[in-house]
C-alpha cells in the first residue's frame, strides 16, 4: 500500500548541518529529533513546525534522550555557560600573554558558537589544527587561526589528556619566546552537570 509522505528538515541547533525529521502522512505527523539545541523560544519561531497560528498536531515525537535523566537536575543556558567561561578565560588571559587557555573539546564540531563568541569578545583567534573543516562555515574563520601563538587553544591530539598533564598544549607548544606557558584546561561537556550531586 503506497502513502505519500512529506519530509521536512528543521534545524537542529546541534553542530552546523544537524537536523530533525519532521514526518507528514494520512496517518498523521512524526518528529524524529536526533541530537539537538534549540535555545528557549526558538520553536516557536520555526514556521515549518506551525499550521497558522498554532503547532501542527504532532502523534509521536522520537526524542533524544541523552540528558532526559533525573540527575541533570539543572543545565544551564548556552548563555550562561559563555559568560562563565569568558570571565575565566579573560582573567587568566589577562595576567600575561603566557597564559594560554586550551578548550579541551572533544568531538571535532558543535563549538563554533564558543569559539566565535571567545574571539569576538576578547580579540583572540582560537588556535585550531586545520581550517579545512570549517571552509563551509566562512562565519567562524575569521575567529580560528592554525597560527599557535594565540593565547586560546582548541587543537587536539590523540592523547590530549597526556599533553596536558605535561604542561604542554597538545600542538606541541610549551615555551613561547624562551619562557613557559602557564596552562589552564576547559572541558565544554553537558555531562559534567549530570556527574555532580547538585
Amino acid at each position: 500500500q503506497k502513502e505519500d509522505i512529506e519530509v521536512t528538515l528543521l534545524p537542529a541547533g546541534h553542530c552546523p548541518g544537524s537536523v530533525m525529521f519532521l514526518f507528514e502522512g494520512e496517518n498523521g505527523t512524526v518528529l524524529y529529533t536526533g541530537d539537538f539545541r534549540l535555545a528557549k523560544g526558538e520553536a516557536a519561531r520555526m514556521e515549518l513546525l506551525h499550521s497558522g497560528s498554532r503547532v501542527k498536531d504532532i502523534q509521536s515525537v522520537y526524542l533524544d534522550t541523552t540528558f532526559c535523566d533525573p540527575k541533570f537536575y539543572h543545565i544551564p543556558s548556552r548563555e550562561e555557560c559563555l559568560k562563565g567561561i569568558l570571565e575565566l578565560v579573560q582573567s587568566w588571559t589577562s595576567l600575561s600573554r603566557y597564559h594560554v587557555v586550551w578548550l579541551n573539546c572533544k568531538a571535532a564540531y558543535g563549538y563554533e558558537y564558543l569559539f566565535i563568541n571567545l574571539s569576538q569578545e576578547l580579540g583572540i583567534k582560537v588556535h585550531v589544527n586545520k581550517l579545512g573543516m570549517f571552509r563551509n562555515m566562512p562565519e567562524i574563520l575569521y575567529h580560528v587561526t592554525t597560527d599557535r601563538h594565540t593565547q586560546i587553544h582548541a587543537c587536539r591530539h590523540p592523547r590530549d589528556d597526556d599533553c596536558f598533564r605535561g604542561n604542554r598544549l597538545p600542538c606541541g607548544m610549551t615555551y613561547q619566546n624562551g619562557t613557559p606557558l602557564h596552562i589552564i584546561s576547559i572541558k565544554p561537556s553537558t555531562m559534567w552537570f549530570g556527574e555532580r550531586i547538585k
